[in-house]
């Protein structure tokens, strides 16, 4: 009996595999993997209306896979944001609950080969924060460029990394340059971004201005996402070059 009850149990999939074999569910967590996303873009992508992609959204938020963050651009309107950290912890679990072999984690080369601009409003915290933790050929600059943010060379200084001498840029100062990847980090600079020649990719990652709070949690808090984030970009740019279907790049 014991034995029986045990088959059971282990017959039953893990609740990550549940939430996310839904194949609309499914959908949306692919297309949150490659870009923060607003509900309608969303609808648009998936080709179903907004009340049935607003419930399974709601799915995947109660399921902690999924948070959603009020735009800066419009107040009115939110991003949706697809925890990757939490998506590998789950995914590993889920693994592993099959067979130990399947809860290894994935390696990571040092320097990627690809170029990434990054952008926000101000480049005066998290775009320069992004261009200085990713470790390979990096750039950033802002619609309105302000002075670097003394919290932003503190979190960085934090990690070994002195940014102190670098300036803010404008966004045209790179209209002529050729990128890989272009990456928006706020909603208003989403909206004003220009077109970069050779066609880069771009992603959209909604992270809220800690220069708002103007204190140092706030700082750290934005370097910690970015470090993830960067993380997990790297992993893709890394699938690319290897000659693997992009694990989460596309254009937003």
């Amino acid at each position: 009996m014991y034995h029986l009850e045990m088959v059971v149990a282990h017959a039953v999939p893990p609740p990550f595999l549940r939430l996310a074999g839904h194949p609309l569910r499914w959908r949306l967590l692919s297309e949150l993997s490659r870009s923060d996303r607003r509900v309608g873009e969303l609808c648009e992508l998936a080709g179903r209306r907004q009340s049935l992609v607003s419930y399974h959204l709601r799915q995947l938020r109660d399921g902690g896979l999924v948070s959603a963050r009020r735009s800066a651009a419009d107040g009115r309107d939110s991003y949706y944001v697809l925890d990757l950290g939490r998506c590998r912890e789950l995914l590993a679990s889920a693994g592993g609950a099959l067979h130990p072999g399947l809860a290894a984690s994935a390696s990571r080369r040092a320097v990627p080969e690809a170029s990434v601009l990054f952008l926000c409003t101000g480049n005066s915290s998290r775009s320069q924060m992004a261009e200085a933790l990713y470790p390979g050929e990096a750039a950033s600059a802002g619609s309105h460029p302000k002075p670097l943010h003394p919290h932003a060379v503190r979190v960085m200084r934090d990690r070994g990394i002195d940014i102190s001498a670098r300036r803010s840029k404008h966004l045209s100062e790179f209209a002529g340059r050729r990128f890989d990847y272009v990456i928006s980090l706020c909603d208003r600079v989403r909206e004003v971004c220009p077109e970069f020649p050779g066609a880069p990719e771009a992603i959209h990652w909604s992270i809220p201005d800690p220069a708002r709070e103007d204190a140092l949690p706030a700082f750290e808090r934005t370097a910690a996402e970015l470090e993830t984030r960067i993380g997990f970009l790297i992993e893709a740019i890394e699938t690319t070059h290897a000659g693997g279907e992009p694990a989460c790049l596309t254009s937003s």
